[in-house]
């Protein structure tokens, strides 16, 4: 069996599984945020009103919760929903809970792995299609609706399909100017915003461990855009430094078998990979950085879950040193904690003396809710993960989605730049 199998195996009680077998999987952890957890209290009022008792969760000590897409408050009803979370865990006995204002917060998959509250080995499922991401640390991670996760909550387990395996294997090391990024939206634009429909998206090879923790981060995250149940790849001895910095030492990791199946294997060389651009309005509209030289922008955005983590923030900055934005850029560290360490490195004092504005953590802007939202034809090159039409502001606004060194170096010029051609 491969990883994502004996995961499920072990969650479900069962010696063996294949795909499409259906098993009922014990859930370790679960996650739910200001957008989702409005929508889980719902369904507990709705099963309420048909007679059901609701005074406990399974287990409270299994569940966080992120305040991460209207903060700070856009509007009335968001300011509410805070309240309204903030009343839930409460009542259930929610400790984890990352308030916005209060020290720690941050974008809910930035929180799983910079907190370490998803470890190796684990069944994870939270209340946003991007829970993908922390499939990195070698969890099984995938997005549940609003009625899925209030099931979880009150049962500690949940019915899943065993999906099916895709396999990506990345030989050698990237070349300079070139990140995960990159690879991440050639394999989309090969494979399609479908092609790993309720599958999983494994990656693995001598590319994928050369890696750091961060980068691999950003191709679990995006396979939520390929379709993906879920995307991950196996611990190694980079996760267990990465986890034991935050104070996690006792897990139970899971690897594939050597014989381990796939559905399908896809290769590919680092030495071949450049910097990539997803046009509007598709993450499968790929093409070379350096072919859409002459595109325009009005706003360069470097922030989100895919796109703000430290090593994200260090590699615009890099670009960013000594020289001047040309267009309106915006920096928004995907945590309190990552935006405390780039303020001690001096990022935050690059970026603003490039001219950039350093903003809090937040989804706002990525979703399209708040907090620097595109109007009409205006084009953004953003380090985001989607584009599809009005994903971050008016219907007829342009995104085009890239690495963050493409993103900075786009900025300084005002129209989309390989970093590689920066003077």
């Amino acid at each position: 069996m491969n990883i994502t199998e004996k995961i499920l195996s072990r969650a479900s009680g069962r010696e063996r599984v294949a795909p499409d077998d259906v098993v009922f999987a014990n859930v370790d952890k679960v996650m739910v945020h200001d957008v989702s957890g409005p929508g889980v209290i719902a369904v507990f009022e709705k099963l309420r009103k048909g007679g059901m008792k609701i005074d406990k969760l399974h287990d409270p000590q299994k569940v966080w919760v992120a305040e991460d897409h209207f903060v700070p408050a856009a509007d009335k009803i968001s300011a509410q929903n805070i309240v309204l979370l903030t009343q839930f865990a409460r009542d259930f006995g929610i400790t984890r809970h990352f308030k916005y204002g209060m020290g720690q917060y941050g974008i809910c998959h930035t929180l799983s792995h910079e907190e370490a509250m998803v470890l190796p080995g684990e069944v994870y499922v939270g209340g946003d299609s991007h829970t993908n991401t922390t499939g990195a640390l070698g969890a099984f991670a995938a997005g549940l609706g609003h009625t899925d996760v209030a099931y979880v909550l009150l049962n500690g387990k949940i019915w899943f399909k065993v999906p099916e395996t895709l396999y990506f294997r990345l030989d050698g090391k990237l070349p300079g100017y070139v990140m995960a990024k990159d690879l991440i939206l050639r394999i989309i634009g090969e494979i399609g915003t479908d092609g790993a429909a309720y599958k999983t998206m494994e990656f693995g090879g001598t590319g994928i461990s050369g890696m750091s923790v961060e980068e691999r981060l950003t191709l679990t995250n995006m396979t939520t855009e390929a379709g993906a149940k879920s995307g991950i790849i196996e611990p190694d001895q980079k996760i267990r430094d990465y986890l034991a910095q935050r104070g996690a030492a006792t897990y139970r990791e899971v690897h594939g078998d050597t014989d381990a199946q796939y559905a399908k294997i896809f290769e590919y060389d680092a030495s071949e990979l450049e910097p990539t651009v997803a046009k509007p309005f598709s993450p499968e509209n790929v093409a070379p950085a350096r072919e859409l030289s002459s595109v325009p922008l009005d706003k360069a955005y470097i922030g989100s879950c895919t796109g703000a983590k430290l090593e994200d923030l260090r590699a615009a900055a890099g670009i960013l040193r000594g020289r001047k934005v040309k267009i309106r850029t915006e920096v928004l560290p995907a945590a309190i904690s990552i935006y405390r360490k780039a303020m001690e490195e001096g990022l935050i004092k690059i970026f603003m003396d490039a001219g950039a504005m350093v903003g809090p953590p937040t989804c706002g802007a990525c979703c399209g809710a708040h907090m620097g939202v595109l109007a009409k034809d205006e084009v953004c090159i953003s380090t985001t993960n989607r584009n599809f039409p009005g994903r971050m502001g008016h219907v007829d606004s342009k995104t085009y989605l890239a690495s963050p060194l493409v993103a900075a170096a786009s900025a300084v010029t005002g129209k989309i730049t390989d970093p590689r051609d920066i003077k």
